[in-house]
């Protein structure tokens, strides 16, 4: 290395940033023990500025453009050093490059859920999270407040404070809007709104701006959440009555189409008998009995044992013991009819019934029974 080139070596003619990071703020120049020389040329890019520091002094400030760095455009620094007459020597001081650019999609929310009171399901836990936007808007507070010394400073090193802020302030938001838990959804964006026009201030302290908030998702607690999925399921089914008809249809269906099944072929037929009886009941009850359950016929009326009997796949009913005898005479109730009254657990064989049983026996087929 020749005498030139060390005399060069010492000192910084150019003065810029290339940043290719995407996530950095702040970059401190790599000055070393390098002066820098009077009239160099400082390259400032758009969406930067450059920051002078003298022994630890915010200087002057330059925003983009290119600069040929004299005792007219460094006043303050000028007046640091105490050039009074203009004295163009080298000088040491430190450049710091602010990033201006919109720092987007960083994420914030709940660590923890937020305890709320609704209107209609009461007490919740919430969570919610989404994204934000930020940009330097003061440069000086920026560098005194958050920056400092530091020679690389990081969207990471900040990020977590001011997410911490916009927990806190959104949860406070949300607890005083008062908006319904099934209304959050048609809110994200007025919660959003909210949120930064409320945090702006905040942000201005550390001479950042926060230009956009967004609310991504409230979300309730998975238990919660199948339980109004319980509910929507119930408010789809409407009427269960109706409902219950439908499913007995489609198993009658079923047991049609599969008629081995055995098992299948039982369950559809009691399935038909009780949809048999809806359908007996809505069309042709007698005035001011009671509708049939789901379950089995409906209560007895007064007046003695009332019985209903399955005849091809259809019930019939519900009929005293004069009407059994006139069902027997007819041929229509056989010994394998299946019979059912109040107190039976489920259909039973007409030969198992001791008081349908004992017919049979009194009714001989073709004539009519024994005069009473």
């Amino acid at each position: 290395m020749g005498l030139f080139d060390k005399i060069r070596g010492e000192f910084i003619d150019i003065i810029e940033w290339l940043d290719d990071s995407q996530d950095t703020i702040v970059w401190r120049f790599p000055r070393h023990q390098n002066e820098i020389k009077m009239g160099a040329k400082l390259v400032v890019r758009e969406s930067q500025n450059a920051v002078f520091v003298n022994e630890g002094k915010l200087a002057d400030i330059f925003a983009p453009g290119t600069h040929t760095l004299s005792t007219q455009n460094l006043p303050i620094l000028s007046t640091l050093f105490g050039w009074k007459y203009g004295f163009n020597s080298p000088f040491k001081a430190e450049v710091y490059f602010v990033s201006m650019k919109r720092f987007v999609d960083l994420k914030w929310g709940t660590a923890n859920p937020i305890m709320l009171r609704d209107a209609e399901f009461g007490p919740l836990r919430l969570r919610a999270y989404g994204t934000y936007n930020i940009r330097v808007s003061n440069v000086e507070t920026f560098m005194k407040e958050i920056v400092g010394t530091d020679s690389s400073f990081q969207v990471e090193e900040i990020s977590n404070q001011l997410r911490n802020m916009i927990v806190s302030r959104f949860t406070d938001l949300l607890g005083e809007s008062k908006i319904p838990v099934l209304d959050l959804a048609a809110n994200y964006d007025e919660l959003g709104r909210f949120a930064t026009d409320r945090l702006a201030k905040e942000f201005g302290h550390y001479g950042l701006d926060l230009s956009k908030l967004l609310v991504e998702n409230i979300s309730l607690p998975p238990q919660v959440e199948e339980a109004l999925d319980k509910r929507t399921q119930m408010g789809i089914v409407g009427d269960l009555g109706r409902y219950t008809q439908f499913q007995a249809a489609s198993a009658i269906e079923k047991a049609a189409a599969n008629p081995g099944g055995g098992g299948a072929d039982a369950m559809g037929m009691g399935l038909g008998f009780a949809m048999g009886q809806k359908v007996a009941q809505a069309l042709g009850a007698a005035p001011g009995a009671a509708a049939p359950t789901a379950s089995g016929p409906p209560p007895l009326p007064a007046g003695g044992p009332r019985y209903y009997i399955g005849v091809a796949g259809q019930q019939v009913g519900p009929l005293d013991l004069s009407g059994l005898r006139s069902e027997i005479q007819s041929g229509k109730l056989t010994r394998s009819t299946l019979v059912w009254k109040d107190g039976m657990s489920g259909w039973e064989a007409a030969e198992r019934v001791p008081e349908v049983s004992a017919l049979f026996s009194a009714s001989p087929a073709g004539g009519p029974p024994p005069l009473s």
